[in-house]
């Protein structure tokens, strides 16, 4: 033991000074790379308001400049911006712009360049560009980006550091323990080994001594580890396609086993009379996964409930979809009508649909509903189970309706990996606490390995929740807790969709769609077309949407006759009360407004309730001059980036709720407050006559956003953490090995 600690001590201290030598380094390397990305953002951002800006200078609208600045500092990086005119007079700016800086003071420097400004609250960065109209310099437009993040980042980086260099001595000092057990023959004859130029990174069979395999085994995991850490590490620089989520499963996750549970299956089989009709159902949570799952050749688990679903499975209830290139498989679980009532229409979504969403809508928690809630989620979890060829599958549970399944799957599979996703908002402790079965609720989706939500406004709520409610330890500087024994990851994964969608491919062209809609529609030439897209829900504002096209043409007649709304609402949840009460209220709001402002051959408002299929919805996507998304509260809201992504002409405008978690991604769309009908009808003022030019700059930088940041990215950085942690639990399991068998040999 004396020799082996004078291998380890000198082993620790000289890492220990690597490490110490390492994290200045990183730290200047982060900071130049920051400094370059905002550089770069502000080149961005101005050249993106520099045309609108120029024409609100020149028409001297203070407001409207304002109101241009306010939008753009939206962004989270942002954190003022000024215009500085010819004459260094600081002329506009953000309330957030620092009182300190002068369009004259040095710190701004000179046009095109950037500084960074320590302030008592945090380091600034500060870029000057020129504006110029036709060529002549108007003045100087100053950008201040917040650079707290770039601390936050920087400790990230220093702890991976740290932890790299920790899991390093652990398997060295193992190595060095094992190695000093070896005779000094064995040793001498591996070192001969090794200088003839044999590795113990080759295959097994190559090595001649006994006594190096278990070091042989640990180096090449060791090695394979980092080479998958240094590959991942920066996942901005991945192309993100249905390849690399393969990739990642064969690679990171070594070809294992991935299963989806959710409520809603992705294709439906309906009876029309003699014949079988697939419908691919409106849901954001369907036109997210399903596109994973084509690429991950998986077993998507979910409730059966189509009238001919049970025709076309096969023994096992198994379907190979999709129907024209089959590539996974659906499990459909089968569910009495007493189990339907209380645990979907009941219990998830009378109870924790409006509890979620504060809608302003009453939940209703009855007993008779927890009891089918229960037995529907153990229910999965026998299924979840039946379907499992391993041990540790990759499990990916979907919303609200399987909050108690990760426990249950966790009982009976303990090293699953368990990754939930919670699709709607997660409200406050105190609205949360509404729930009389609140602890079950928690205590069932930490049974997860990872808790995914939208936001991170989301997360906090979950983790303050838990707090409120639960005892359990927290670390809200990694977003953990452990709880009986395992320990949780809360992340935000915002959803998206696949790009580029597979329902553009065989569009028509844009001119075309808006012909065809028109002549489906009744919409004669030259009259503007809003779209809104919705399950005819009570949070989607459905109501608030009529009443501001109502408001507008209260207050502009002269677009009467000039616009017509069209709305596609998909029937939902019709056995329940409020849904039902929503419907007629929607339909008799829809027909007032056309009796008042409707003329003959004209209605301002086109009413469709009915199932339409996704290449129908591209369709008016594509003919629309302006989509509404409103939603009262809203996870994320994937028809605004439908719309967008459906835009390759690069026209159109989307007015988009706040309270949606997609306005915290698309800034570049007309972001409202839906209980504002003024607003919201303003809104629509200006987005109808909004220049080509302005619709494109918007249009081009939300596209942008949305390819890169797709539905793949969104799965694949699931699963890299997934892989992440099924690595270092394996690591962990073998060094408890290695520790178990080296004090067996001392």
């Amino acid at each position: 033991m004396r020799l082996t600690l004078r291998f380890v001590l000198p082993l620790a201290a000289v890492l220990a000074l690597i490490a110490y030598g390492l994290v200045p380094l990183v730290d200047v390397l982060t900071l130049k790379w920051f400094i370059r990305d905002l550089e770069m953002r502000s080149r961005v951002i101005t050249n993106t308001m520099s045309e609108s800006l120029v024409e609100l200078i020149h028409a001297n609208s203070t407001s409207k400049i304002t109101k241009l600045f306010n939008r753009a500092i939206q962004d989270e990086r942002l954190f003022a911006l000024g215009f500085c005119g010819r004459e260094n007079d600081l002329r506009f700016k953000t309330q957030t712009f620092p009182a300190n800086l002068k369009c004259e003071t040095r710190e701004l420097g000179t046009e095109g360049e950037s500084t960074v400004l320590e302030q008592h609250s945090g380091s600034l960065h500060v870029a000057i560009h020129p504006i110029e109209s036709e060529g002549v310099r108007i003045g100087n437009l100053v950008l201040v980006h917040d650079m707290s993040f770039v601390e936050r980042r920087s400790n990230d980086t220093r702890k991976y550091v740290f932890y790299l260099f920790i899991a390093l001595a652990a398997i060295i000092s193992l190595i060095t323990v094992i190695i000093a057990q070896l005779s000094m023959r064995g040793l001498v004859a591996g070192m001969r080994t090794l200088l003839r130029g044999d590795s113990l990174l080759n295959p097994l069979p190559q090595i001649k001594l006994p006594e190096l395999l278990p070091l042989a085994k640990d180096l090449r995991s060791l090695v394979r580890d980092l080479e998958q850490d240094r590959r991942i590490k920066d996942e901005g620089k991945i192309n993100w396609a249905p390849q690399t989520l393969k990739n990642i499963l064969h690679e990171d996750l070594a070809g294992d086993e991935v299963l989806i549970v959710s409520n809603r299956e992705p294709y439906i089989h309906v009876r029309k009379g003699e014949n079988i009709e697939v419908q691919v159902p409106a849901s954001g949570l369907v036109t997210a996964l399903e596109p994973i799952m084509r690429a991950c050749s998986g077993t998507w688990i979910a409730h059966g409930g189509g009238s001919a679903d049970r025709e076309v499975v096969d023994g096992n209830d198994h379907i190979r979809v999709p129907p024209e290139n089959p590539s996974y498989q659906i499990r459909r679980v089968w569910l009495s009508k007493e189990q339907e009532a209380g645990y979907y229409y009941g219990f998830a979504n009378e109870g924790l649909w409006p509890l979620c969403h504060i809608a302003h809508t009453r939940p209703t928690f009855r007993s008779s509903d927890w009891k089918q809630y229960v037995e529907v989620n153990e229910k999965f979890a026998n299924v979840v189970v039946e379907e499992s060829k391993t041990d540790d599958p990759v499990i990916l549970v979907q919303d609200y309706h399987f909050a108690l399944l990760p426990k249950l799957i966790r009982e009976k599979l303990p090293d699953a990996t368990i990754i939930t996703f919670w699709h709607i908002p997660w409200p406050n402790p105190e609205a949360f606490g509404i729930c009389p079965w609140r602890e079950e609720i928690l205590s069932g989706l930490l049974g997860s390995s990872i808790v995914g939500f939208h936001t991170k406004f989301h997360c906090n709520n979950f983790i303050a929740t838990v707090d409120r409610f639960l005892e359990a330890r927290i670390d809200r500087e990694n977003s953990t807790i452990s709880y009986g024994g395992k320990l949780t990851a809360v992340r935000s994964y915002p959803i998206s969709i696949e790009w580029p969608p597979r329902w553009i491919k065989e569009q028509k062209s844009v001119s075309e769609c808006r012909a065809d809609v028109r002549t489906l529609n009744n919409i004669k030439e030259g009259c503007f077309i809003g779209i809104g897209v919705d399950r005819l829900d009570y949070t989607k504002g459905i109501i608030e949407r009529f009443l501001a096209v109502e408001r507008l043409l209260e207050l502009h007649p002269e677009w009467i006759g000039k616009f017509t709304f069209i709305q596609i609402a998909a029937p939902t949840r019709s056995s329940i009360e409020q849904y039902q009460n929503f419907d007629g209220h929607v339909r008799s709001l829809a027909a007032r407004i056309n009796q008042r402002f409707g003329r003959e051959n004209y209605q301002p408002i086109c009413l469709r309730v009915e199932h339409h299929e996704p290449d129908q919805v591209f369709e008016y996507y594509r003919a629309a001059d302006v989509c509404m998304v409103t939603s009262l509260h809203d996870g994320m809201n994937l028809v605004a980036k439908e719309f967008v992504a459906a835009r390759d002409d690069e026209k159109g405008v989307l007015i988009l709720s706040q309270f949606t978690g997609a306005a915290r991604e698309l800034p570049e769309a007309l972001v409202v407050n839906p209980y504002n009908i003024d607003q919201c009808a303003l809104a629509l003022q200006v987005a109808l006559p909004m220049p080509v030019g302005e619709q494109r700059d918007r249009m081009r930088s939300m596209r942008g956003l949305i390819q890169e940041f797709n539905v793949y990215r969104w799965a694949g950085r699931m699963l890299i953490d997934a892989a992440r942690m099924r690595r270092r639990q394996r690591l962990m399991g073998r060094i408890r090995l290695s520790e178990s068998s080296l004090q067996e040999g001392i």
